[in-house]
């Protein structure tokens, strides 16, 4: 792709339409020294944290009083499907009337992520081996002991690893709503900014770093799952 880049500016000859390597190089290490850039940065990643952890709480009690009573069940999948399938852009211009730049990002995150995080936490019980917690009941086995050790235990690496994923795609989300909202204090506002002064290799140059931090955050959780659940295992055997 970097030579794919280089081949093109070499071709087309125009800052405007596409910056060269270098520029957005020397960009790109600038941002490291702007006290700016790493405000701009932790709002964006607090936005993300926030968007996520709501997401992911109200989805885990969904689903849990789906398993406690079945109907519930019938009675969220329309709607997850329903928002699953609402236009974001859209949602949030509709938004920022009744929200400030800096929070309906947070209300687009959070209503494109519940039904991600309901479909894998509700997927994840259903893979649950029954016979297990069939054994559990006839065995007269506490509830907190079925959810702990069976249920949590065996969901545990799938629920670390699309965690990273998730966040990740929050990221994204996160920052494309704040360039549509103009928010201030926001990677997705310095965006805005660049373009409004058609600062070509510094936009490209934000839009690199955001691929980057989204790429290191999905595998930071790729390694905690496989190298924690691993320790987690061989423990397991050696018992």
């Amino acid at each position: 792709m970097w030579a794919v880049w280089a081949i093109a500016c070499a071709v087309v000859k125009n800052d405007y339409l596409l910056p060269p390597t270098g520029q957005t190089l020397s960009e790109f290490f600038a941002l490291f020294a702007d006290a700016f850039f790493w405000r701009s940065l932790g709002a964006s990643v607090l936005r993300t944290a926030v968007a996520f952890v709501v997401s992911f709480a109200f989805a885990a009690a969904c689903v849990t009083l789906s398993g406690v009573f079945k109907p519930l069940g019938a009675f969220f999948a329309p709607i997850v499907a329903l928002l699953r399938s609402v236009p974001t852009m859209a949602v949030l211009l509709l938004i920022l009337v009744w929200a400030t730049p800096s929070v309906a990002p947070v209300i687009v995150a959070f209503l494109v992520l519940f039904p991600i995080c309901y479909t894998q936490l509700s997927n994840g019980v259903n893979s649950v081996d029954k016979g297990l917690v069939d054994m559990a009941r006839a065995y007269k086995v506490k509830r907190t002991a079925v959810i702990t050790k069976i249920y949590l235990s065996a969901m545990a690496p799938q629920i670390v690893s699309q965690t990273g994923a998730n966040l990740s795609f929050g990221i994204k989300l996160i920052i494309s709503a704040e360039v549509m909202a103009s928010t201030y204090v926001a990677l997705g506002g310095m965006m805005t900014e660049a373009q409004s002064f058609i600062n070509r290799p510094r936009l490209v140059a934000l839009t690199l770093f955001a691929v980057i931090f989204g790429i290191a955050v999905e595998a930071l959780f790729a390694a905690i799952s496989k190298y924690a659940f691993a320790w987690v295992r061989r423990g397991g055997n050696d018992n």
